[in-house]
């Protein structure tokens, strides 16, 4: 089944950034931009803060039933990886 994840958020200049994060097939993609760019930026290893965010974001969505106990463990998961070999 896949699920989609979506927030925005800015930069330390003030620039707009979308991120976009889909699990289909067992499989994460995540994506970004910036508002003021034409394409989109696909990510093989996603930026730790957009791991965090996204943590928070199913860990919410987990407590309110709209997310699987799964879905939050393969994302704590790839978080504690990064953070391991970064």
């Amino acid at each position: 089944m896949r699920s989609q994840h979506i927030w925005t958020s800015r930069d330390g200049g003030g620039r707009k950034r979308e991120v976009r994060v889909t699990k289909f097939g067992g499989n994460w993609k995540f994506q970004a931009k910036f508002h003021d760019e034409e394409g989109w930026t696909y990510y093989d290893v996603p930026p730790i803060d957009d791991l965090r965010e996204l943590r928070d974001i199913i860990f919410r969505k987990y407590q309110r039933r709209r997310a699987s106990a799964e879905d939050f463990a393969a994302v704590d998961k790839m978080l504690r990886d990064q953070t391991r070999d970064g």
